[in-house]
Formats: structure tokens, sequence, C-alpha cells
């Protein structure tokens, strides 16, 4: 169900959502977290998509805010979505317009779930700081996403520079497979020291210098990792070789759907390696709301061990 409320203001759209659980019973009520997503028209329904499908795992109030031009007439629309139209969660569609969108807090602090933790997620465009912007500075747990930044290179390496307890980047999240994948292997004899990490990865992969920086965190030992260029490899981490003396260990992936994995000594193995859905990288972030403290050290001291 779709409930469209045009040049509308805060208490009208709580006062709907009130009507929608008294019509709806249960269908309102249970949720978890307040989700809110800052994005831009015309591309929020992927990231409402992605928080639809990490609801039936958390069910949530999904506020969505999207700022017009600053300059235009004062004016909020809204949209509430709930049962088949929003998964397990309710989506609350914010468009400000002009100087309605000028305290993004106070649009969303009367729609906030009581007693409930909120979660800020930034699609695309991130303020420079997110702990200290608007709607940064009520969150619990604050998602970026250096794959969408205009540099995700830069990006990445200043995340250290304006980390918060509470920030996280889906960066970091792509890279759970691997990095469960890399300890499950040190965890097998031979226990010999590793002396050496080689990490590559493609150009536009902002995951590849966190993956080297916790490698060389957890290891401590040097890390040598690049970029390679398109023709070599399209997108996302192509491979990691772990030296020690026994021989090489090596990661790869051959295609973007698989890895393979090569030890001394033993045959080679083929692993079901897919590249890490939104939906999946989102519904990870949300299953914990304290903060992620290995990523504030991979960002505040691992990046500065391995930049060049």
């Amino acid at each position: 169900m779709i409930i469209d409320l045009p040049d509308t203001t805060v208490s009208k759209i709580s006062r709907a959502l009130v009507n929608v659980r008294e019509e709806g019973g249960a269908v309102a009520l249970g949720r978890v977290l307040t989700l809110i997503i800052a994005t831009r028209r015309g591309i929020e329904e992927e990231a409402i998509e992605a928080a639809n499908d990490a609801s039936r795992e958390h069910p949530m109030r999904v506020i969505v805010l999207m700022l017009d031009n600053p300059k235009a007439q004062p004016r909020l629309d809204a949209e509430i979505r709930v049962g088949g139209d929003a998964g397990a969660s309710e989506v609350i569609l914010l468009h400000a317009h002009g100087p309605a969108g000028s305290n993004a807090e106070s649009l969303v602090t009367g729609l906030l779930l009581p007693d409930a933790p909120v979660v800020a997620w930034w699609p695309a465009d991130t303020p420079e700081v997110p702990s200290r912007s608007d709607i940064g500075k009520i969150a619990q747990r604050r998602i970026t996403d250096a794959a969408m930044q205009g540099d995700p290179h830069e990006w990445v390496l200043n995340l250290g520079g304006h980390y918060a307890p509470g920030d996280t980047d889906l960066a970091w999240t792509r890279l759970t497979r691997w990095r469960e994948q890399l300890a499950a292997v040190l965890d097998q004899p031979p226990y010999e020291p590793i002396t050496a990490v080689e990490v590559l990865g493609g150009g536009d992969s902002p995951s590849t210098p966190l993956l080297a920086a916790w490698l060389r965190l957890q290891l401590k030992v040097d890390v040598t990792w690049r970029y390679l260029d398109s023709e070599e490899w399209a997108s996302g981490i192509k491979s990691v070789r772990l030296t020690r003396a026994s021989g090489d260990i090596v990661l790869e992936r051959p295609d973007a759907l698989t890895a393979v994995l090569t030890q001394p000594g033993q045959p080679s193995h083929e692993l079901a390696f897919p590249r890490r859905s939104l939906r999946e990288c989102l519904a990870e972030e949300l299953r914990r709301l304290d903060a992620d403290l290995l990523y504030g050290r991979v960002v505040t001291e691992g990046i500065a061990l391995i930049e060049h």
C-alpha cells in the first residue's frame, strides 16, 4: 500500500502513520530500528529495494530523505509505503524542496521510532564528516560507500581523518568473505609465520587498500598492493598472496563469480566467490549497532601503514 501526502508537514505524516497502525494492526509495529537513507531523487529506488530486502532480517522503519534545490519554493512532499510495497519495513519518503530542507534533523526527528537505534546511510552523496552532519549526529551507526564517491581511492585514504565510533563503509563490508577465507586458511597447519603479502585489485576497488591495511595490522608484515589496469582485471579485488617458508598461499579470482585457493602440497580448491550484493552488505551492517572497533583501527592506523 502506498499513501501519497503532497505538500504536507511532519505532524501530518506522523498522524498518517498512526492511522496505518490502527487500520493495519501489527503491520506498523515490531520495528527494531530506524534507518535514515539520505539520497537524491533518481537513485532512491535501488537503496529502498536493498533496505526492503534487509528488513526481512531486521524489521525497521525506513526514512528516505531527499533534499531538492535550496532556491525552490518551500514544500514537503511525502509518501508512505507499507505491506507488499515495503517488505518487512515501513518506508517514508520525504522530498523537501527549498528552505523546507534546510534542517534535515528536524524533518526526521518526529518520525523516529521511540527508544530504537538510528542508523544513517548515504548511498551516494556523502557529507565530508558524516558524524557531524545533521543526520549523522542523531545516528548510532553511519554507513557510507566509498565506491560511490567521485574519487573512491582518495575517500578511503581519508576515512581515518574523520572517523568517529559508529562509522563504517561498505567497501569494508564487501571484504567479509575475503577476510573469513584468509583467516580460515591461516588457522590450518603448518603454522608458519607470513613473511610478505601482496594484494591486487581493479582500479575501481576501494576495498583493495582496506584489505591490505587489515592484513598489515593482523600479520604485522610489509604488505604491497596495487590497482590493476582494466585490461588485466575489470572490477573488485583480484588476488591475495601470502608468502611463507613452505610456499605461497594464493587466493585469486579467475572471474567475478569464483575464486581459486592454492596452497603448497594441496590440490587447488575452487570456491563460490561472487561479489556481495548491496542487500547483503546492508543487512550485515545492521546486525551490529555498536562501534566496529576493528574497522576503526584499519582506517585510523592500517591505512597509514600501507599508503603510497
